[in-house]
């Protein structure tokens, strides 16, 4: 079979595009490990700290119960009558799992037209972004992980209305990811020395 130059140019570059690809981090429950693995990570988690004011262990806890820091991660599909497929249950999308509507108010707000949700740097600073919306729509502290989470999942109206207390399942989410972040916190604090030592670099040489 003889394959068109233009055919064989668009192979190339998708092959290309898709060899450099951020895969999942290989211990996603150790956040030096993560950081030391995508070191760009932790540049990207910093800027966004210092930007939003938040703690950087519980974006990162959130991103993981919501993607497992995939890039491209999808909410399941829905179905008619049990079997049919029928699109997706949201329009949730990428790393931060963020719904069109909401990434769109933080591009609005943040003037951040070029953000994409496959992209960890915007994607982080989107949550970052949330969690700084969240203590101030809901007062809810940057460092409480638990209800940061529960904003999260059911938007800050739903937060008001406690829509959670109907859904148990979620509570335990939600303390899972405060747990997470716990862990992540004081994992942190053993590796960031060496990691702002390298932001340090980036910042007054990158």
């Amino acid at each position: 079979m003889i394959i068109s130059k233009s055919k064989f140019i668009a192979l190339s570059l998708f092959i290309a595009l898709s060899g450099c690809a951020t895969s999942p981090p290989k211990n996603p429950e150790n956040l030096c490990d993560i950081f030391r693995e995508h070191r760009s990570w932790y540049f990207a988690a910093k800027d966004a700290s210092e930007r939003w004011g938040v703690p950087i262990h519980v974006p990162m806890s959130m991103m993981y119960q919501e993607s497992s820091f995939k890039s491209d991660a999808l909410p399941p599909r829905d179905y008619i009558l049990g079997f049919i497929p029928w699109g997706r249950i949201s329009t949730a999308y990428g790393y931060s799992q963020a719904k069109t509507m909401t990434w769109d108010d933080y591009i609005r707000e943040t003037d951040n037209s070029g953000a994409d949700r496959d992209d960890f740097d915007d994607a982080i600073d989107f949550m970052a972004w949330f969690i700084f919306k969240t203590q101030k729509i809901n007062n809810v502290s940057k460092w409480d992980a638990y209800n940061q989470y529960l904003n999260y999942h059911e938007g800050w109206g739903g937060f008001k209305r406690k829509t959670y207390k109907k859904k148990k399942w979620l509570a335990k989410v939600a303390r899972k990811v405060d747990n997470r972040s716990k862990r992540y916190s004081g994992q942190l604090k053993s590796c960031e020395a060496d990691l702002n030592s390298s932001w340090l670099w980036r910042l007054f040489f990158g």
